[in-house]
């Protein structure tokens, strides 16, 4: 928070600098007459009053931001040539950004729905935007069904119709990991799969992990219900108060790599977003430390206007064939420019700092620097303006296969989250995972409701059939306690019976 000097006020001016002499009364034609237009401390003020709002997130629209920094406490040069790695002890300035998905900007934060968790480093190689959620893995595989997944993800019977696609995502949405304590008490996964390539040009495929210093801590339905109606900033407030008072939160940040021979072998397609790469067959590799230390001054300048983008990736890390990767390389820097502008990178706190930007891009709305003075705006040319660097190239994969629309539907659905539910969860969470659906379920039509079922009794006959005891009896009493009543005008049966 910004602190003031009270004694010593600072002058009040218009945005243009000029000072006011009258913030209270408007410049009218006599004490009763009407407003003058030449009033501009009114209009400087209204005006901008009128355009102080921008679009918010289409979705992720509810989040908290903060700052801090990444260190690097372990050597995986052998993987990545990326100098955010490059040393043990080097650290990197980080803003990082938490967040609802389905929600709008004045949702609560304990609904159940997956938390965005996204990170931004400040490289010397420009930004590296990891954005992720605090779940492995997503709904779906293929990027053209975002937008209907996200339209629909409001709706109870409607959101079921991606059940199959992915249910290990929503059976961990509907476990206890739905309704996580806060930001600070949950993980954090670039979910997708990325590629590593190394100074020797050797390539590796890669998922990144953050997993929380704090301990996972989840919320009980009770107590998420209860903020979301007495505190909806629940999860803010909790993040920016430990902060605030030297509590700084951290995590500790792992790599799974698996090489190029592994990939083409691979029991299922290692690029699925939908599924998770074994910890047993590729464990977890430490890298460094994440730590938060620093608030936001401001909310919109430093969160409202963060702006990631998984397309910026530093030497040393691309994207793999991961369809809803390649989907969002275009979606997330597209939403920032119609949000923020065509030059949303210029703003301060998505600004590369640390590294110098030459280009020949120019002009443009809201241009807040001095537009590469009068370099040429054009390539090639002979006048020493930025070069090419051969050495960042990036690297080459073969792409045989025929161009189709590939249907993925009939992957297997069900393996990984037949082990999240039989082996992971313990019987009370399986019994609360169980009830949750249900009671999510519940307002579904009957069809829907059924096929759900269908569908979880093919993970597990077990998953399914508590599922189905428990959707049981929740029909048997509305039904129970529905009563059909007619009513008509007095006189009006006396009147229907003479005709």
């Amino acid at each position: 928070m910004t602190c003031y000097d009270s004694s010593r006020p600072d002058t009040l001016t218009t945005g243009a600098g000029h000072p006011v002499g009258d913030k209270l009364n408007l410049q009218t034609a006599g004490p009763r007459g009407p407003l003058l237009v030449q009033d501009v401390v009114f209009t400087d003020e209204m005006a901008h009053f009128d355009r102080e709002r921008i679009p918010e997130r289409v979705v992720h629209a509810k989040g908290a931001g903060a700052f801090g920094y990444f260190e690097v406490t372990h050597d995986i040069t052998r993987y990545c040539k990326a100098k955010v790695f490059e040393h043990v002890g080097k650290t990197t300035p980080i803003a990082v950004r938490f967040s609802t998905v389905a929600g709008e900007s004045g949702s609560a934060d304990t609904v159940r729905d997956p938390r965005g968790f996204a990170v931004k480093f400040y490289t010397e190689e420009g930004n590296w935007d990891l954005t992720g959620n605090n779940t492995p893995i997503f709904f779906i595989r293929d990027a053209l069904l975002l937008l209907p997944l996200f339209k629909t993800l409001r709706d109870s019977s409607l959101s079921c119709v991606f059940c199959p696609v992915c249910p290990v995502q929503v059976s961990f949405l509907f476990s206890d990991r739905g309704l996580p304590d806060g930001f600070r008490h949950m993980n954090g996964y670039g979910s997708h799969t990325f590629k590593l390539v190394n100074a020797d040009g050797e390539r590796f495929y890669c998922k990144f992990h953050y997993k929380t210093d704090q301990g996972i801590k989840n919320l009980s339905v009770e107590e998420a219900d209860c903020l979301a109606a007495t505190n909806p900033d629940y999860a803010i407030g909790d993040l920016f108060n430990a902060i605030g008072n030297g509590n700084y939160p951290s995590w500790t940040f792992y790599i799974q790599v698996m090489t190029y021979e592994h990939a083409e072998k691979f029991q299922f397609n290692p690029f699925d977003v939908t599924k998770v790469w074994s910890h047993k067959e590729y464990p977890l590799i430490p890298v460094g430390k994440m730590v938060l230390n620093r608030n936001p001054v401001n909310y919109f300048a430093e969160v409202e206007q963060l702006a990631f983008d998984p397309s910026n990736m530093p030497p040393g890390i691309e994207p793999s064939p991961d369809k809803m990767l390649q989907g969002r390389l275009f979606s997330y820097p597209d939403t920032h420019r119609h949000r923020l502008g065509a030059n949303y990178l210029q703003i301060p706190v998505n600004c590369p700092f640390r590294a110098r930007v030459s280009n020949y891009q120019r002009d443009g709305p809201m241009c807040m620097y001095d537009n590469q003075g009068g370099a040429p705006n054009y390539y090639p040319n002979s006048f020493s303006a930025p070069e090419t660097q051969p050495q960042c190239v990036e690297s080459k994969f073969n792409v045989s296969p025929d161009v189709a629309r590939y249907n993925s539907a009939d992957d297997d659905n069900v393996t990984q989250v037949r082990t999240f539910y039989t082996q992971v969860l313990n019987e009370e969470e399986r019994q609360r995972l169980c009830q949750n659906m249900a009671g999510a379920l519940k307002g579904a039509q009957l069809f829907i409701q059924k096929r759900m079922v269908e569908n979880l009794k093919a993970v597990d006959p077990d998953y399914g059939n508590r599922v189905q005891t428990l959707l049981n009896k929740s029909n048997a009493e509305a039904q129970k306690n529905t009563s059909l009543h007619v009513y008509s005008r007095p006189g009006a049966i006396a009147a229907s019976s003479k005709m």
